[in-house]
């Protein structure tokens, strides 16, 4: 239940926060949230990362679907044990599905969050997919298979 739980609060979080900036900016208007930390830009991405493959994001749509599939395949058959794991699959599944949604009501993914180590602007749907990405090579590397990272049960 965690993974699912985790994985639609990630989606939830992702389409609310792209409605509230559908709802207050234009596109190309930019503005800053939280006393000014976080500068925020409305942009529509008709792509993918960083723009790239302009004009075929809906083309995303099935893979993501698939990636779906996939995570919810190998739940079924318990390779994807362990908090670690459910945390990480969970996330990146929360920003596969929350760009989906974007890409297949509208061809566009709205991008938000403007970083300023780079220059490029993400949504939270982008930020769940590398939290997830992190997470998962964190659980690969460092749980051990077989071993759940939840507490185990004391019996006397």
């Amino acid at each position: 239940m965690y993974f699912y739980v985790l994985a639609a609060l990630a989606i939830d979080a992702d389409q609310l926060t792209k409605w509230w900036v559908r709802f207050h900016l234009s596109i190309g208007e930019s503005s800053r949230v939280l006393d000014g930390i976080i500068p925020i830009i409305r942009v529509e991405n008709t792509g993918a990362a960083g723009s790239s493959f302009e004009g075929h994001g809906r083309w995303f749509v099935p893979f993501a679907v698939l990636i779906v599939a996939v995570v919810l395949y190998f739940r079924s058959k318990g390779k994807l044990r362990g908090r670690w794991m459910e945390t990480g699959t969970a996330f990146y599944v929360g920003g596969a599905v929350g760009n989906a949604i974007d890409r297949a009501l509208s061809g566009r993914v709205t991008d938000f969050i403007q970083l300023r180590l780079h220059g490029g602007v993400m949504n939270v749907a982008d930020i769940s997919l590398n939290v997830g990405i992190v997470i998962l090579l964190l659980a690969v590397l460092f749980e051990r298979p077989g071993r759940s990272s939840a507490p185990a049960a004391r019996t006397h």
